[in-house]
């Protein structure tokens, strides 16, 4: 707390704005009176000069002018120097952070700029980050940069604030986002369970990551990436006549860990594919359905793209992307193979596979896309049709007994065939595709379909599990707790008799956890 005198010099305790004093405060009287803009403030001088050069040049005077900044600015700085708690926020973090220069206190400079940056939102990061690049804030430029990476689809649908970003800027927060290790992860489609695992190569065990809302209908629901985050649309609840078709679509953010509801369907759709094309969603057929829809997520808006051709309508089908084309085949189509050209707004029927097996699945790498047929005779059969001579090859296959259909994702060369017994590795190579001889184990957990995906987390990030009695008269808790400490947000998922989360190291565990029985890193 400062000694403050007004323009008639009358002395009176002025607040630091935080109503607290120093322990520091030396009990002896001010000893400097500073004049700034006709008023006058009362301090000790070993207190200012202990975290001001400034001051410390100066402290054979009694009497100091200060010219550069102003009275309000100033008694902010100096309660900072007794306190150690800085007031600022955007409309004053110019004059504060100029004033500390002038003053010469660094750690004043920082804790502004530490301050400012835990007040970025939506609505003022645009401003925050014109802030820093004026005054050459590099660490606050980034640190704007970083929210609206952290926060893209809604920086992305203001165009106050991604319509006056440059090129090079949209691109370096874009590239921000898909920073971290890409991940191989599974969503469970059950009534009971909706969770979403991730794969920990190091340790070579899936890991709990979140519970998707439980307004989500998995049964039949469609599940893409784009931007790094996850998609999941439609579904239907109940069974028979009265199972309700869902027109929802959700978005998960890996990075703040958080789930919302964006623009739903035109058309409730069960049994559809999603996928993500050029920066847009596609929602294909569904049950009884041909018709097709785009999301822009720039406008918030789906719009009605051309369906299907006639005889085509799409029934648990896979779907694919390469080089800008989308691609049909499966399901209710069988082995016709379907491209949809979005410059033209057209579709166009590919050449067919010699096989008239039933797929299981089909995805895009390079300029390829590989079908996964299943056949309990002769096990898993891999074809690939090349997207720029328009020809289909026999690529692969691997003899095993009754295999269960499976779904893919694919990491650099790897594509990954997931299901709730196994999850085979297909790699494909110059001079030769083939599957890995040791499959790698499915999530214990896991009782549903599994549909696999792939993000980037971010990296540095330890995970706990913390073993606490949870149980009530024989039930299980299932919840999702959040805990903003040390300016982390820590992610804590409760759910059968466990505690997962990702936490600061510096973070301390009592905080957060009182009845802790065990506790083992994992």
């Amino acid at each position: 707390m400062t000694h403050c005198m007004d323009s008639q010099g009358l002395k009176h305790r002025g607040s630091s704005g935080h109503g607290r004093v120093s322990n520091t405060t030396p009990k002896e009287e001010p000893d400097l009176v500073i004049e700034v803009g006709g008023q006058k403030i009362s301090v000790h001088k070993s207190v200012l000069a202990g975290k001001s050069d400034y001051f410390k040049a100066r402290q054979s005077r009694d009497i100091l002018k200060v010219k550069g900044l102003n009275y309000k600015t100033l008694t902010i700085l100096i309660d900072y120097i007794y306190t150690s708690q800085m007031n600022v926020h955007k409309d004053n973090v110019v004059e504060v952070i100029t004033g500390a220069k002038i003053l010469q206190i660094p750690c004043a400079v920082q804790a502004a700029m530490d301050t400012i940056s835990e007040q970025v939102t939506a609505e003022n990061c645009y401003e925050i980050l014109t802030i820093a690049k004026k005054q050459r804030l590099n660490e606050l430029k980034e640190t704007a940069y970083r929210f609206m990476s952290d926060n893209f689809l809604q920086i992305l649908q203001d165009p106050a604030v991604y319509g006056r970003l440059t090129g090079s800027e949209r691109d370096l927060v874009l590239k921000k986002r898909m920073e971290g290790k890409r991940s191989l992860m599974v969503a469970e489609i059950n009534d009971e369970n909706h969770m979403i695992y991730y794969f920990n190569e190091a340790a070579n065990d899936w890991r709990p990551l979140t519970l998707m809302p439980e307004d989500i209908n998995t049964k039949g629901c469609g599940i893409c990436t784009m931007y790094n985050y996850l998609f999941v649309a439609g579904g239907i609840k109940g069974y028979g006549d009265k199972g309700k078709v869902s027109d929802k679509v959700f978005c998960y953010n890996p990075i703040t860990n958080r789930w919302s509801e964006v623009r739903p369907l035109n058309q409730a759709r069960s049994q559809l594919k999603l996928v993500s094309m050029e920066g847009n969603l596609y929602a294909i057929g569904g049950e009884c359905l041909f018709t097709v829809e785009k999301y822009d997520p720039r406008t918030d808006r789906w719009t009605t793209v051309a369906p299907l051709p006639k005889g085509a309508f799409a029934v648990a089908h896979e779907a694919t992307t390469c080089n800008g084309e989308l691609y049909v085949s499966g399901g209710s189509l069988f082995y016709r193979l379907l491209k949809y050209d979005p410059k033209r707004d057209e579709w166009q029927e590919c050449p067919y596979n010699n096989s008239r097996k039933k797929s299981t699945d089909m995805v895009a790498l390079k300029s390829f896309i590989y079908r996964f047929d299943v056949n309990r005779d002769q096990g898993v059969t891999v074809f690939k049709y090349d997207t720029i001579v328009k020809m289909w090859h026999d690529c692969a296959s691997q003899r095993q007994g009754s295999p269960m259909p499976f779904r893919c994702a694919v990491i650099g060369n790897c594509i990954y065939c997931v299901n709730k017994t196994q999850t085979l590795q297909f790699v494909v190579e110059e001079d030769g595709s083939y599957f890995v001889d040791e499959p790698l184990k499915p999530p214990l957990e896991a009782k549903g379909i599994l549909f696999p995906f792939i993000l980037s987390l971010p990296e540095k990030t330890d995970r706990l599990i913390i073993t606490v009695d949870m149980r009530d008269g024989g039930h299980c808790l299932l919840l999702i707790l959040t805990l903003h400490l040390h300016r982390q947000r820590h992610c804590i998922l409760v759910h059968q008799n466990y505690i997962h989360f990702r936490w600061n190291p510096v973070f301390a565990l009592q905080h957060c956890v009182t009845e802790a029985v065990a506790v083992r890193s994992v």
